[in-house]
């Protein structure tokens, strides 16, 4: 007796394996996540740094190479790129396959803070890593253009009215803006009036930090509830900066 020849003698044990198998099928169907790419561990870590107002080159020479030093300690590494542009530097490290992730994220956060001290004081925060997962990548781009808003308009209408519109919708983990322009007071420094005035940039910058600080000063309790005080004393627009006393 073949197989076919089973399925014919037993037409009801036909029907309910048919059944069975389109059950599982729906299912299984349903339980199938959606993703554009599979969830897997690639031995890539992205390694990034900042030094705000540093050329590409000084970035290659102070930052960079310094981290490539700690980063070719690291066993299972076989290539390491870096890119350098202006206040920014990107380090990508791969490793040998069938190295885990975890552990080489371990070897990197270490060689991290060993670079720490030979990195430039100026920073304004150490360099970050993460783990390069395919799967995070963006599977749609919206363009968003408009010919009367201005840019931080622009920017001000997708975070706060379009991102968390498409954050409600069904399916979507993570909604990011890119290319924002934030609205911003820009001081254009005028480096012979310091001078003359025996003034330097250093100053400068504590005298804009300080006069425009947001901080809380204590707290009023009361029977039933407790308010936070804050002193706000930001300043929100050119003509307000123009009055601030330096020195």
């Amino acid at each position: 007796m073949n197989l076919s020849e089973l399925f014919i003698r037993r037409p009801v044990m036909t029907v309910l394996l048919n059944a069975a198998i389109v059950l599982a099928g729906v299912i299984a169907y349903t339980r199938i996540p959606v993703a554009a790419l599979p969830s897997y561990n690639t031995p890539v870590i992205n390694v990034s740094a900042s030094l705000p107002g540093a050329s590409p080159e000084t970035m290659a020479t102070s930052v960079a190479l310094q981290l490539e030093k700690q980063f070719s300690t690291i066993p299972g590494l076989s290539i390491i790129s870096s890119t350098n542009t202006l206040g920014n530097t990107s380090l990508t490290l791969e490793f040998e396959e069938g190295r885990d992730i975890d552990s080489a994220a371990v070897d990197v956060q270490a060689a991290l803070l060993r670079a720490a001290r030979s990195l430039p004081d100026d920073m304004t925060s150490p360099p970050a890593y993460r783990k390069v997962n395919p799967a995070d990548a963006p599977v749609l781009l919206i363009a968003l253009t408009s010919p009367s808003l201005n840019m931080a308009d622009l920017n001000d209408y997708a975070e706060h009215l379009i991102s968390p519109s498409l954050s409600t919708l069904d399916g979507v983990a993570q909604v990011n803006v890119y290319g924002q322009k934030r609205y911003a007071v820009r001081v254009r420094v005028l480096p012979d009036a310091l001078a003359a005035r025996n003034i330097s940039l250093d100053e400068l910058t504590a005298a804009l930090r300080a006069s425009n600080a947001n901080t809380p000063v204590g707290t009023l309790q009361g029977p039933r509830q407790t308010l936070t005080l804050q002193a706000n004393r930001q300043l929100r627009n050119a003509a307000e900066f123009a009055d601030l006393i330096v020195a």
